[in-house]
């Protein structure tokens, strides 16, 4: 498992992440075998949101009941949560009392005394930077947060938040996988006139976060679309799978890996986060952390996948 060292932080972090979006109808037994499961695969660290599951804070509580951490179990790991949705209204809120109620929230449901990373969710329109900057420094000084960044943000959005947040936004997750990927194909057909492909939709957000040390940490990584289901397998890309299937035959994986690899051999140095239950695909995407696609293999997925490779 390959890892990278997180800007700003003493984090280091494997290049693949196991979320916890789904673990709310788990049992014990089977919640431990996945965290068990991508331990041994080299993952360390666990992706959470006080959203996730049927009720505020269901999966962040089903993840610690089930795992009952010891104090250094709970130091081995890194634990990553996110605040700012409100499912029943107002919908989106990045107020200084949102933001420090939903931490503390997070803190009793995950049973720790703080947060690796926390991560503002989906962007809030009516954000005043200056109250998401008292949050995070009252946080940050009671040691409840150590580091803090973003989820599914522009460049723009991220600099307004800068113009008050004093600590450095160390992350931004983001959908991508290889048949959603507008951060990177877009910059394939740059002014290619009449190509929709070429149209700049998100401020340039992925070079933005290479020139700001930003890890992007690709959500829905095996997604076609916006959870419309997966791309593996699927009869609708039957040019993509074909690809897929010979490179990971070539390379002695499961298909799964191939999709991640293409993700991971991105020299952004991103993260891929794994919204999987079962075990055997946590084992079998992992596995294409350590793939080093060459860049013919990688273009020739890009192609398959849809994108205009000039």
């Amino acid at each position: 498992m390959k890892t990278l060292s997180l800007p700003g932080t003493d984090i280091t972090a494997p290049n693949v992440v196991l979320g916890a979006m789904r673990i709310a109808d788990k049992t014990d037994a089977e919640v431990r075998e996945l965290v068990a499961t991508a331990r041994e695969a080299g993952i360390d660290f666990i992706d959470h949101a006080d959203v996730y599951g049927p009720t505020p804070h269901a999966c962040e509580r089903r993840f610690a009941e089930a795992m009952a951490l010891t104090s250094s179990q709970r130091d081995a790991l890194t634990l990553q949560t996110k605040c700012g949705i409100v499912p029943d209204g107002p919908y989106f809120d990045f107020s200084y009392e949102h933001i420090v109620d939903s931490v503390n929230g997070s803190l009793a449901a995950l049973q720790t005394d703080y947060i690796d990373i926390l991560l503002l969710h989906r962007p809030d329109a009516l954000v005043e930077p200056d109250e998401v900057a008292r949050a995070f420094d009252e946080l940050q000084s009671a040691g409840k947060v150590r580091a803090f960044g973003v989820s599914n943000h522009t460049p723009m959005q991220i600099e307004l938040l800068k113009r008050s947040v004093t600590q450095p936004i160390v992350a931004n997750q983001l959908q991508l996988s290889m048949t959603h990927a507008p951060l990177i194909a877009q910059g394939l057909a740059a002014n290619m006139a009449g190509e929709q492909q070429s149209v700049m939709l998100d401020g340039g957000v992925l070079d933005y976060c290479r020139l700001h040390d930003i890890t992007v940490q690709a959500w829905s990584p095996f997604q076609a679309g916006f959870f419309t289901g997966v791309f593996l397998g699927s009869s609708e890309y039957p040019e993509l799978n074909a690809v897929i299937d010979r490179l990971a035959a070539a390379h002695g994986v499961t298909p799964i890996a191939i999709a991640t690899a293409w993700i991971t051999r991105h020299p952004a140095r991103m993260q891929v986060v794994l919204g999987t239950t079962t075990p055997q695909r946590v084992s079998d995407a992992a596995a294409g952390s350590d793939i080093p696609l060459t860049h013919s293999e990688w273009y020739e997925l890009a192609r398959a996948a849809g994108h205009r490779v000039p």
